[in-house]
């Protein structure tokens, strides 16, 4: 995969989102339409479910040279390989951990990304070694339908303070991608904008041509951590 920090569009094979269709030709097609990353976030599947799913969409990724995150389950994507294991600060912080070292296991680890939802979030999930942070829910989302919206302040204030790559997520699609991008995002996480639609890879293809060059130069007031 390229590198995290030249990585712009985030998207999801979301099994909330499948309706039946085949998660592997899901992946594919984000894939074809230009994704950077691609995390699987299975909320209604068992542990060993989710590894079987992720075990066919690994090749999909592998060949397209596109990164792969796993949601909640950071054994599976030790044991498939991914690159990222996403957790949110309940499966974080609240489950004891301070560093994301505290996941580590011997060999091959995943790398780790975190949801914050509040500028303290962030602050805390950049002292925990964090390699990326999700800045959301922007907007209100079907996805997390009970999560109050953090609006374009938050991202605003990301933009200025947030030292790691940042993905600006939750209620953003074509009509919604302008404010965010004014507001100071340069990389997105998108779900149902995507999959939602009877074809993913233009769906996708159209976003990421909306997206502008990374800027190169740091947030000058943002702490290294």
């Amino acid at each position: 995969m390229k590198p995290l920090e030249a990585c712009q569009l985030y998207t999801f094979v979301d099994t909330a989102y499948l309706v039946g269709r085949d998660p592997v030709d899901i992946a594919r097609q984000l894939c074809d339409g230009g994704s950077d990353l691609i995390q699987i976030r299975a909320k209604n599947l068992a542990e060993d479910e989710v590894r079987r799913m992720a075990e066919r969409v690994v090749p999909v990724v592998r060949q397209a040279g596109v990164g792969l995150v796993i949601n909640d389950h950071w054994a599976v994507a030790a044991e498939v390989g991914a690159d990222f294991c996403h957790l949110g600060q309940e499966d974080f912080f609240d489950a004891g951990h301070r560093r994301s070292s505290d996941l580590f296991a011997s060999g091959v680890r995943p790398r780790l990304g975190l949801s914050s939802h509040a500028p303290e979030q962030a602050r805390m999930a950049m002292e925990a070694g964090a390699d990326y942070i999700a800045i959301g829910p922007v907007y209100a989302t079907g996805t997390k339908p009970g999560a109050r919206p953090v609006t374009l302040d938050y991202v605003r204030w990301a933009r200025r303070h947030v030292a790691v790559p940042w993905f600006a997520i939750g209620g953003i699609n074509l009509d919604t991608l302008e404010s965010v991008l004014e507001a100071g995002a340069e990389r997105v996480c998108v779900v149902s904008a995507l999959l939602n639609t009877a074809n993913i890879r233009a769906a996708c293809e159209t976003l990421r041509r909306r997206l502008p060059p990374l800027s190169e130069s740091p947030r000058q007031d943002a702490p290294r951590c």
